[in-house]
């Protein structure tokens, strides 16, 4: 019980820290990644409590992925693009 509560503070934490960030791209990537392996670890201490198959910890692992890998070419194109990865020097117009 103990352990859920500790989860729940650390996803708690990643979304203030989410929040908070406005000023660059990649301290917004890395809290969502925080967030993800929050939820990860989460998912899987359920489904070993339950019994459950724990096939949908990997589906959720690729998605995870998957997501990351967009992430990082999004900043990659921004840093190609303006030079920085701050959120203040990108414009809707430009994308």
């Amino acid at each position: 019980m103990l352990l859920e509560y500790i989860l729940l503070f650390n996803m708690l934490s990643g979304v203030v820290v989410f929040c908070s960030t406005r000023k660059h791209l990649l301290l917004s990537l890395l809290s969502l990644e925080y967030m993800v392996l929050c939820v990860f670890i989460f998912m899987f201490i359920v489904m070993m409590n339950y019994g459950y198959e724990l096939y949908f910890s990997m589906y959720f692992l690729v998605f995870t992925v998957c997501e990351g890998a967009l992430g990082l070419s999004i900043l990659v194109n921004l840093v190609r693009s303006q030079g920085n990865d701050y959120l203040s020097s990108m414009s809707l117009m430009s994308w």
